[in-house]
C-alpha cells in the first residue's frame, strides 16, 4: 500500500501528510501491526517517527521484575515516537502495543526530524498531540491514589461502555443487548494498576451489589445496570 491509497481509505490522515516533502513521501512505508503486536520497544533507539492511521494501542511500562503499568491509550489519528523526537532522546521510553490491527505510516527520523523543524503545521499537530496527553495525564493523576478500587472499576466500566457504544454504528446500537467485556483479568488489572487479588474483590463486591453478571467469568451489564454504575459513580463523586 503508497501513502497515497492511505490517504484515499482515512481522508483525515491528509491533514497530517498534506505538507510532507515530496522526497519524505517517498520514504515513506506503511505498516501494518496485528492485534498484540508490537509497535514500540522501551530503550529501543527510534529510527522512526510514525503516524497512526487506523486503530487503537496501548502505552506501558515495563519494569525489570516483569510488571506492566499502563500508562493510557491512543486511538488514530496519532504518533509513534514524537515524544522521543521532540526531546531530542536517542532511545524510546515506553513500550506500544497494537489493541487491534494498527495501519502505521513509518518516515525514516532523519528526514522526519528536517520536516518538523521547517514545517510550523506538522510541528503544530505533535505538539497538539503529546499536550493532549499530558493534559489528560495531569487531569486524572492521583485518581488511582485516592478512589477505592471499586470506584474505580466502576469508572472504568462505565468509560468502556460509553466508547463501545461510540464506536457502534448508529443503526447497530441496540440497549437491548448486553455489554460484555471481553477482556482477561490481567489485562484489566493492567488499565486499572490493580493486582489480581484487588480485582477479584472489586468485581465480587459489585456482583453482589447487582452492578452486573458474570457470563463465562466476563463482566455482562445492560443498559439498566449501565445506569446504576453511573448513578454510583456520579453519587461517588459528590
Amino acid at each position: 500500500m503508497t501513502l497515497q491509497e492511505l490517504e484515499n481509505q482515512v481522508p483525515e490522515l491528509l491533514d497530517y501528510t498534506k505538507t510532507m516533502p515530496p522526497g519524505l513521501r517517498q520514504l515513506a512505508h506503511i505498516k501494518i501491526h496485528p492485534p498484540g503486536g508490537l509497535i514500540h520497544q522501551k530503550d529501543y533507539a527510534l529510527t522512526y517517527l510514525g503516524i497512526v492511521a487506523k486503530r487503537e494501542n496501548r502505552v506501558i511500562n515495563e519494569f525489570e521484575n516483569g510488571k506492566i503499568y499502563m500508562i493510557e491509550t491512543n486511538r488514530a489519528i496519532d504518533f509513534i515516537g514524537e515524544v522521543t523526537l521532540l526531546a531530542n532522546q536517542p532511545k524510546t521510553s515506553v513500550t506500544i502495543e497494537a489493541l487491534t490491527a494498527n495501519t502505521v505510516v513509518y518516515l525514516p527520523r532523519r528526514e522526519a526530524e528536517q520536516w518538523v523543524n521547517t514545517d510550523i503545521h506538522i510541528l503544530r499537530k505533535m505538539a497538539e498531540h503529546t499536550a493532549f496527553k499530558l493534559y489528560r495525564s495531569s487531569y486524572n493523576n492521583g485518581l488511582k491514589l485516592y478512589y477505592p478500587p471499586v470506584f474505580l472499576l466502576a469508572d472504568h466500566l462505565a468509560r468502556l461502555y460509553e466508547q463501545a457504544l461510540t464506536d457502534m454504528p448508529a443503526k447497530s446500537r441496540s440497549q437491548s443487548q448486553p455489554f460484555i467485556l471481553q477482556k482477561t483479568r490481567e489485562r484489566l488489572g493492567e488499565e486499572l494498576g490493580m493486582n489480581i487479588k484487588t480485582l477479584d474483590q472489586a468485581i465480587r463486591s459489585m456482583q453482589k451489589d447487582g452492578y452486573f453478571s458474570l457470563v463465562k467469568g466476563k463482566i455482562s451489564f445492560n443498559q439498566e445496570e449501565y445506569q446504576r454504575i453511573k448513578d454510583y459513580r456520579e453519587t461517588f463523586k459528590g
